[in-house]
């Protein structure tokens, strides 16, 4: 598998990478064994978790994985924290939290360093400077190699990164990770041309729209996906609008002309995006996990990625229609 470097660093990630949202939870450690091997004899090596993922239970499983069946020097780990379950608070980016639960995720994965650490999101309550100083305290002091950030805005990516970038001892940016897919476009209007004016690689998390770009839910929702999961249902449930009904019908067309399967097809789509370094993909088992494994053969026609530019294009208004062009 193709390895590209994250952003403007020395790090390199697999151009597809291993979700483990619901490792610990959905997916047991059998299923998550079968799942890694295959990974890993793909060519991938960026696995993506955090701390909140299954009560820290997605964490401890890869430990335990690691531990049996692969070294941890083979693989590209990157983890998250910031994310709280509190009344009226999404997320505590406070230098203290953030410390400790670097720590705690530390402990549970069984290892003296993560590959990538990152905050889930932005506090609003904590000032911006104190987050990243907790970044900077992360990589000086070992427990991380490099930095970054999950679903923040535009500005509040330009933020960081200008603070970040405006100190001698600061840590620059390595990443921006947040959902990107032709049901999701929303991060072209801002974040994505701020990060690659910043030099921050994009990681792009549920490439597959939720997995209604599979096509599996054209016709109601199965009773073993994400749709029909008491912990997911709400999560995919507003991606299965008449929006995204004539994109999957556009989708299943140009995968009809590849001879390929609609899911190979949004996810080279994402994959080859400018400005993205890796595309994350999480399944159910191992099986469904090499299928999409196998895009790494497919390259999209131009006419194919243009029809598919079109019939998802997000509308674009005044003032950032003409700025966002990639």
């Amino acid at each position: 598998m193709e390895q590209r470097h994250l952003g403007r660093t020395g790090l390199r990630v697999s151009r597809i990478g291993l979700g483990t949202m619901t490792w610990g939870r959905d997916t047991d450690e059998h299923d998550a064994a079968e799942q890694l091997k295959a990974f890993l004899d793909a060519g991938g090596t960026l696995v993506d978790t955090a701390d909140v993922y299954s009560d820290g239970g997605s964490e401890y499983l890869l430990s335990r994985l690691m531990d049996s069946l692969v070294p941890r020097a083979e693989l590209v780990i990157a983890t998250k924290a910031g994310s709280v379950q509190a009344v009226g608070r999404r997320f505590d980016n406070s230098r203290g939290h953030l410390l400790s639960a670097l720590d705690a995720s530390l402990h549970r994965l069984g290892t003296d360093h993560v590959d990538l650490w990152q905050v889930h999101g932005y506090d609003l309550a904590t000032p911006t400077e104190e987050t990243l100083h907790a970044l900077d305290l992360a990589v000086s002091s070992g427990r991380a190699r490099y930095a970054g950030v999950s679903n923040f805005s535009g500005w509040q990516l330009a933020k960081a990164a200008t603070w970040q970038l405006g100190l001698p001892g600061r840590v620059p940016l390595a990443s921006a990770q947040l959902e990107y897919s032709l049901l999701q476009r929303g991060l072209e209007r801002e974040v994505l041309p701020a990060a690659r004016d910043a030099g921050i690689g994009l990681i792009a998390s549920s490439p597959l729209g939720r997995g209604v770009l599979t096509g599996k839910y054209r016709h109601g929702v199965p009773p073993e996906s994400r749709g029909a999961s008491p912990y997911l249902a709400g999560f995919v449930q507003p991606y299965l609008g008449e929006r995204s009904r004539r994109i999957v019908d556009a989708l299943a067309t140009a995968a009809d002309g590849l001879a390929t399967s609609p899911l190979k097809v949004a996810l080279a789509w994402v994959r080859d995006r400018p400005g993205v370094a890796s595309a994350l993909v999480g399944a159910r088992t191992a099986a469904q996990l090499q299928t999409a494994l196998s895009v790494e053969a497919l390259t999209l026609p131009g006419e194919i990625r243009g029809a598919l530019d079109d019939v998802s294009a997000p509308v674009h208004h005044y003032p950032d229609q003409g700025w966002t062009e990639l």
